[in-house]
């Protein structure tokens, strides 16, 4: 028990704060992002839906390295818009935690948006109707009768957005680095201590993210058959 405890004491902490950081704040961007852009995506066309539907579900379907590849392209300071954003704006993307950020943010992005979606699809349309009969704004319509309509699946995508943007390494390692204590998250310590052949505190860090697999799962669980209990009340 002592080895244990001496064993914890020793423990750097800083990859668990970084992934929770990131994954919070990746999550609210997929958030507002994904919300907006599935509402957006109902409202077109047949074609224009296909091709949009195709581009932002794409980072979900590619190799995160792949994704992390053309992040690099883009943000890189040797680039022209990388240049750019640094000399005009201050802004570093390439080993900065906005980095980590950013490649959390592409990669978990593809499950809110599909997610919100596919609950918007199955909004019951007469309800929409109802409200427009009674003067209801667009906008009013969508924030209190879609939203609302849709929460279920709004968050299980949440949920499933900030699991994905905790457990992201491909394209954070490629984009953000491993850099201790500034972009090392929770995946880049289980490599890096690998590698260095310390099974011990991989073993660690891998439950810790079974722990926190094993809670999104539970949620999602809960919020299933929270729906399915209000499907048979109706």
């Amino acid at each position: 028990m002592e080895e244990l405890m001496e064993f914890i004491r020793g423990l750097d902490w800083s990859p668990l704060l970084i992934s929770l950081k990131t994954g919070v704040v990746a999550t609210i961007l997929s958030f507002f992002g994904g919300i907006f852009a599935a509402r957006q995506i109902i409202k077109a066309g047949p074609k224009t839906k296909a091709v949009l539907d195709g581009i932002l579900t794409l980072p979900m379907v590619l190799p995160p390295t792949v994704a992390g590849f053309f992040l690099l392209l883009i943000f890189s300071l040797r680039r022209p818009f990388g240049a750019a954003l640094y000399e005009g704006c201050g802004i570093k993307v390439v080993q900065t935690w906005l980095g980590c950020v950013l490649a959390a943010t592409v990669i978990a992005f593809p499950l809110m948006y599909r997610n919100a979606r596919a609950a918007f699809e199955q909004v019951d349309a007469n309800l929409i109707y109802a409200a427009r009969t009674l003067g209801m704004s667009e906008i009013k319509i969508f924030w209190k009768v879609v939203i609302p309509s849709a929460r279920p699946g709004i968050l299980s995508g949440t949920i499933l957005t900030f699991a994905r943007a905790m457990g992201e390494y491909g394209a954070t390692s490629m984009l953000a680095g491993n850099i201790p204590k500034k972009t090392g998250t929770i995946s880049q310590k289980i490599a890096m201590v690998i590698q260095n052949g310390d099974y011990k505190t991989a073993g660690f860090w891998v439950m810790v993210i079974m722990v926190i697999a094993f809670v999104v799962v539970l949620l999602m669980n809960l919020l299933g058959s929270g729906k399915n209990k209000q499907k048979k009340q109706w």
